[in-house]
């Protein structure tokens, strides 16, 4: 029979990510702030845990997937929290993007206790999490992501589930990530805003950058939603200023010079004071298009 798994946190991204392992056959026992996705995957065959605790108390192998670092904390070291009730030989996945010092300390205290932690943070949105295609990059201990493999492959594409380094790896990937989307977002809504102020039809420039060595996915599936003008999330504007000021003091740490993401940054701040926090990431694009002067 397969191990009975923990899922504490069914949002967005949780709720499908969730979803897909009861679809393989795994048991499993979930938890979230938000009765509602409780109830639904209740309705579909899973158990329900009063508390993070007792979701420790039932899995030995448990997913966390809550907004932020602070939550994670919370989650794992609360008074009612995992680490309250954590079994010996049990393996944590922490699939929401931390910061790095976090997801470090943290796996020092679940080993400590005779438990394992992986930064797991993935990629892809809620499309990923409902097809289950998700990048995953992982960071902690090799044989523990040996052993959960099997698991992750479910939730994320098998060839994009990768196992990056040590305690924390996982979450610098991420924040990589993070840099990489925002940089070429920001590239794309630019070239957008001059074929439109030159009255070129922008969505037959995607249709020709999409075949050559300008294409990405963020062309693909951004691009498009500039176009039609959809900001439907996706993955919330709020949960990617969070990833920035994470990149920001990440690169403090490491003095690295990162003038790009600046800027990215600040576009973020000027969508999010425009009160689109819960609008897809993709919106902070229509920002420079607003300053173009174009739709």
């Amino acid at each position: 029979m397969s191990d009975t798994i923990g899922f504490i946190g069914l949002g967005l991204m949780g709720r499908p990510m969730a979803k897909n392992l009861l679809k393989a056959g795994h048991p499993l026992v979930v938890h979230s702030r938000s009765q509602s996705p409780v109830d639904d995957l209740v309705a579909s065959g899973a158990a329900r845990a009063s508390s993070p605790a007792d979701v420790a108390r039932q899995a030995t192998r448990i997913i966390t997937m809550v907004p932020d670092s602070p939550d994670v904390e919370q989650v794992l070291e609360g008074p009612d929290g995992v680490f309250t009730s954590l079994q010996r030989g049990t393996i944590i996945i922490d699939c929401r993007s931390i910061a790095p010092a976090t997801a470090k300390r943290l796996a020092e205290k679940a080993a400590a206790l005779g438990a394992t932690m992986l930064d797991a943070p993935v990629s892809g949105g809620d499309i990923g999490a409902i097809q289950g295609t998700l990048s995953i990059m992982v960071g902690g201990d090799a044989q523990a992501f040996a052993t959960v493999k099997p698991i992750l492959d479910i939730m994320g594409n098998p060839e994009r589930v990768v196992h990056i380094g040590d305690a924390s790896a996982g979450q610098l990937c991420k924040l990589c990530n993070q840099m990489v989307i925002g940089g070429t977002l920001a590239v794309v809504a630019e070239a957008f805003a001059l074929a439109k102020k030159a009255s070129v039809d922008a969505s037959r420039v995607r249709e020709a950058l999409l075949g050559g060595f300008a294409s990405s996915r963020v062309l693909e599936v951004h691009g498009n939603r500039l176009l039609q003008g959809t900001y439907k999330p996706g993955f919330k504007t709020d949960l990617f200023a969070k990833d920035l000021r994470n990149v920001v003091a990440t690169l403090a740490e490491h003095d690295v010079p990162a003038p790009v993401s600046a800027i990215v940054q600040q576009l973020v701040h000027a969508t999010m004071a425009k009160g689109r926090a819960k609008d897809d990431n993709s919106i902070m694009g229509k920002i420079l298009l607003e300053l173009a002067g174009v739709e």
